[in-house]
């Protein structure tokens, strides 16, 4: 490789002692591709497998923790232990390129789709639709809520069994947990809502239960990070100030990781902070050393990869990227960057071992990738 590369190539070792051999990782991308049981299907084993030689890390797509929690089509499963063999399949897929595999940990709450949910209900912190969902969900009550953390702390409990490196909490993406920590979604007035320490009790509460499973079941050290999404377009919603507390919460946690979810590495902050300023570069100043940082949002050069790293993020993610190019992270350890495929042809599907599910999403989604 090309020496000013190197810095990418460099291990890096998680705070559980995990050593990640890069800094490269997969990002967690929906692939809507599950056999009608929601198991994992052979497409999906291909895709990942392909994907995973290069990358240090492999961040699935997201398993659903409870029945009422699918929000697409094509989810695979990860609410009860028929689903074990499963994950160990893909585990065993990803873990066989030397990647390790972290599986990300899921429920759709109000944005959860009701054809895809018992009785077509879906729940959620309160009885408010979401922004960009009409479907109104019903207000999960104290028990049920507790019982959805240990939900969590169970899916867990199988990703060990199953021989996964580690789980992502997802807390991302409008999906429930950010649901309880968003002052829009969150009008609770029990001790699951209200002000924002109120509001941050279930996101606490799923990673407490996810760090008491791995303590009991774990055998060795296993991962545990979290994803999050940064701010809210919503009024009221969560700002970058607000962002901070909760960081700052989780920092206090001993997770693996933390994973902010960007669709731009270099996006600015909108409200709550210096909007002249990018959020990555305001989140890094927050947690300083007390947790990695994984970044992520268009990253399509193995410069851009460098210079996003150069913001002192430990860890920089991969999405689109790895769909177009499969390749990408060994082309630039043998000094091919230069032949990094940054566009998406419509003939490759097959090439690139995309399943067919997630090739439809892609074509149908005209601005999504940059197809030629």
């Amino acid at each position: 490789m090309k020496p000013q590369y190197k810095p990418l190539f460099e291990a890096f070792t998680l705070p559980n002692g995990v050593e990640i051999k890069n800094r490269i990782v997969m990002a967690p991308m929906t692939t809507f591709s599950a056999n009608p049981d929601d198991t994992v299907s052979d497409s999906e084993i291909k895709y990942y497998t392909r994907r995973a030689s290069g990358v240090g890390m492999v961040i699935t797509a997201c398993t659903y923790v409870d029945k009422h929690g699918k929000a697409f089509h094509g989810q695979f499963a990860g609410d009860t232990d028929e689903f074990i063999p499963s994950f160990r399949r893909l585990a065993n897929a990803i873990k066989s390129q030397g990647a390790k595999a972290i599986i990300q940990i899921h429920h759709g709450g109000r944005l959860s789709l009701p054809e895809l949910t018992p009785d077509g209900q879906i729940v959620g912190p309160s009885n408010v639709p979401a922004t960009d969902n009409p479907n109104t969900p019903r207000s999960l009550s104290d028990a049920e809520v507790e019982d959805l953390v240990k939900s969590y702390g169970e899916t867990t409990r199988r990703a060990i069994e199953a021989g996964f490196d580690g789980v992502e909490i997802h807390g991302a993406n409008g999906y429930i947990i950010q649901q309880f920590f968003s002052p829009h979604a969150n009008t609770r007035g029990d001790r699951w809502g209200g002000d924002i320490h109120g509001r941050l009790a279930f996101p606490l509460a799923v990673v407490k239960e996810v760090k008491r499973v791995v303590a009991e079941h774990a055998k060795e050290p296993f991962i545990v990070g979290y994803r999050f999404s940064p701010e809210e377009p919503e009024t009221p919603g969560i700002t970058m100030e607000e962002t901070f507390v909760l960081v700052d919460a989780l920092a206090d946690q001993n997770l693996d990781y933390l994973h902010v979810s960007l669709m731009d590495f270099w996006s600015n902050a909108r409200r709550g902070a210096d909007s002249t300023r990018t959020r990555i570069e305001l989140l890094q100043e927050r947690v300083g050393n007390r947790v990695p940082l994984i970044g992520v949002g268009s990253i399509h050069t193995a410069d851009d990869a460098l210079r996003a790293l150069e913001t002192g993020v430990p860890f920089i993610a991969l999405a689109r990227e790895l769909i177009m190019d499969p390749e990408w992270v060994q082309k630039v350890a043998e000094g091919r960057e230069s032949e990094i495929v940054t566009t998406l042809n419509r003939q490759d599907q097959d090439k690139l071992d995309v399943p067919d599910p997630l090739w439809q999403a892609i074509i149908g989604a005209p601005g999504w990738f940059p197809v030629v």
